[in-house]
């Protein structure tokens, strides 16, 4: 019989993570298991539903004449999303990124009351994402350089019920044609390799 090999502390459980955004152009943070600093803010509280890491693609297969399968299948878009709720509905970034607006132009008057309108014409808002996974020691981190909140669902306000927004970031390709990277920590790896 095949003695199959189990490590548990390969796994991951997504138990806890967070994400953050910043400028367009935003270099990745160079420390990968820390939190970011500088230009990047935090989107605060997600739903217990986390991170779900999306792909999207489609196909165009070739069946020549005589055959009844493909001999040839060729890729022909590939889109790669991450979908969550952000809970802080009153986070300035939150806001600024719900609404396509600057999060300077959230500053509260003499008052406290901050106020701003929607636009009838959406112009691309695109920014660099980093979203971290949590399993006690174990992590993931992807970086993404370029995106941009492609789907918004609706808000409902509701006794009961915790406001969110629900986003879409679709990732774009940058200067060096990638959409994501990786950085990843699993205890004992080499131990793992054969």
């Amino acid at each position: 019989m095949v003695n199959i090999i189990r490590a548990a502390d390969l796994a991951l459980v997504g138990s806890n993570g967070g994400a953050w955004v910043a400028p367009l152009g935003t270099a990745q943070p160079t420390d990968p298991a820390g939190a970011p600093t500088g230009a990047w803010l935090a989107i605060g509280a997600i739903s217990e539903d986390g991170l779900t890491n999306g792909v999207d693609e489609d196909s165009e297969q070739f069946t020549p004449w005589g055959l009844n399968s493909p001999f040839r299948t060729v890729v022909t878009s590939s889109v790669r999303t991450f979908s969550f709720t952000a809970w802080e509905t009153n986070r300035p970034i939150v806001k600024s990124l719900q609404y396509r607006i600057p999060v300077e132009d959230l500053a509260p008057d003499e008052d406290g009351i901050i106020t701003f309108a929607e636009t009838a014409t959406a112009a691309p808002d695109r920014r660099a994402w980093l979203f971290d996974v949590y399993d006690g020691t174990v992590w993931e981190r992807f970086f993404i350089p370029e995106g941009e909140i492609t789907e918004r669902s609706e808000v409902t306000y509701a006794q009961g019920e915790m406001v969110g927004y629900e986003w879409t970031i679709s990732t774009y390709p940058d200067s060096s044609n990638n959409l994501v990277y990786h950085s990843y920590l699993a205890p004992e790896v080499e131990e793992h390799m054969s």
